[in-house]
């Protein structure tokens, strides 16, 4: 099965239709939205929250805004991101800054912020500390990225850039998605700490495909110190390949011993399945078996 088969996705999918067909037809941020959303993401986040909240006994119903809200202030993100890194595609598509010009780009972050902003704000103050805890995680860790180009830059700083940059989101996703079930704080702690290390992998084997010049729909003229980068300078390229191959794997199972405390369920089977696929199987088989 694929993430666009599930009925979170689909669900997903159709909130952030309904924002953007809302919106006045002579509007510029309209268009901006619909050429963001036309590069088809997979909403990972907020399929993980509303997974989370079902694992928990809510109904996924009742976490879609707050799902819509975790996918809006990812996609601020990463045209924020892309305005910094100076990106010219991703996903396939020509990044926001190049096609409407950065002032334009960054202000349609703005509006996707303030945006997740009201539509979080509904929930309650553990969801909403999670969330805003996520926003200043995020923009602290794209601060340590812009400036990961020096020498001293070491593990220890990479783990902080992606824990922070990447994980956080993950991490107040599968959180939130524990509290609007009405989980309390001890299991929502629990389904954090799923988030964070499903974030940390997945944030390192992006770099690792990158790194092995798999990523074909993402061009960027910023190139950041990532794990397999940091692992040759000491290693070698082939030995660089094989630790962090080791280092996504200790990842991975570790959220899925997290999962081990929760009864066995269709959401929970979901939520491996979701783990697998945007980790473990995104790896060449070449580099698979090398950890």
């Amino acid at each position: 099965m694929e993430i666009e088969n599930l009925e979170e996705y689909r669900l997903i999918k159709a909130s952030m239709d309904g924002l953007v067909a809302c919106m006045d037809d002579g509007s510029k941020m309209k268009k901006m939205l619909l050429h963001v959303c036309s590069s088809g993401g997979k909403s990972i986040r907020p399929i993980i929250l509303m997974l989370c909240t079902e694992i928990c006994g809510g109904h996924r119903d009742k976490s879609v805004n707050a799902a819509l809200a975790i996918e809006l202030i990812h996609s601020a993100s990463l045209i924020h991101d892309d305005v910094l890194d100076d990106g010219i595609i991703r996903r396939g598509v020509e990044s926001a800054h190049k096609k409407y010009g950065v002032p334009a780009a960054i202000l349609c972050g703005d509006f996707l912020i303030s945006k997740a902003i009201s539509l979080i704000s509904s929930y309650g103050t553990d969801s909403v500390l999670e969330f805003g805890r996520a926003g200043m995680y995020m923009a602290e860790g794209e601060t340590i990225d812009i400036s990961s180009n020096g020498t001293e830059f070491g593990r220890q700083n990479y783990y902080e850039c992606i824990s922070k940059k990447t994980a956080s989101l993950f991490a107040a996703s599968a959180a939130i998605g524990a509290y609007v079930a009405g989980a309390d704080r001890e299991k929502a702690m629990m389904f954090r700490s799923f988030g964070e290390s499903v974030g940390n992998a997945y944030q390192i084997v992006d770099d690792l495909l990158e790194y092995l010049n798999r990523l074909e729909d993402k061009q960027s003229n910023f190139e950041s110190v990532t794990l397999p980068l940091l692992y040759e300078r000491s290693f070698g390229r082939e030995e660089a390949v094989i630790l962090t191959v080791r280092e996504v794997l200790i990842h991975v199972n570790k959220a899925k011993g997290i999962l081990d405390n929760f009864s066995d369920s269709v959401a929970k089977d979901k939520l491996l399945l979701v783990t697998n696929l945007i980790t473990v199987d995104m790896l060449p088989e070449s580099v698979l078996g090398t950890g």
